[in-house]
């Protein structure tokens, strides 16, 4: 497990922004090559939530190609609430390829559907709905305890 602690949020929508378009080749590409893709970007939601953010594919392009280019960033982000974030990516697209795989394509596509949403919504406005999620369940349990 890494012991990141922050992330540069330039990062962040620059995975979103690849997330999002391998999730929309999953909405137009016919069986079987959108099994494959889905699980690929499944896997890497997983390294995202497992390892660490900057063990994603995703992460590795934008530090070898586009951080270079940039320069660093003005400010960082605590890196909990978008490794929360991957982890409900994880979540949509683990249901959506066991529904396709399952021939639940409907229920499939409409799993991958939300997480494209999700992570073009973060790509395009910063705003990212696990985060919040994630920020909201921790304010929730404060006034619970």
């Amino acid at each position: 497990m890494s012991h990141d602690t922050v992330v540069d949020p330039r990062a962040l929508r620059f995975g979103a922004a690849l997330t999002s378009a391998v999730l929309a080749l999953v909405l137009v590409t016919p069986s079987p090559a959108r099994e494959i893709v889905l699980g690929a970007q499944t896997v890497v939601f997983a390294l995202g939530v497992f390892v660490s953010l900057g063990a994603s594919p995703w992460s590795w392009l934008f530090r070898a190609v586009v951080r270079p280019r940039i320069g660093a960033p003005d400010r960082t982000e605590d890196v909990r609430p978008s490794r929360f974030a991957q982890a409900v990516g994880l979540t949509f697209a683990l249901v959506g390829l066991v529904a396709l795989l399952a021939g639940a394509t409907t229920v499939g596509l409409v799993a991958v559907g939300f997480a494209f949403v999700a992570a073009l919504l973060n790509a395009t406005t910063g705003l990212c709905l696990g985060c919040e999620l994630y920020l909201t369940t921790r304010r929730l349990a404060r006034t619970l305890a």
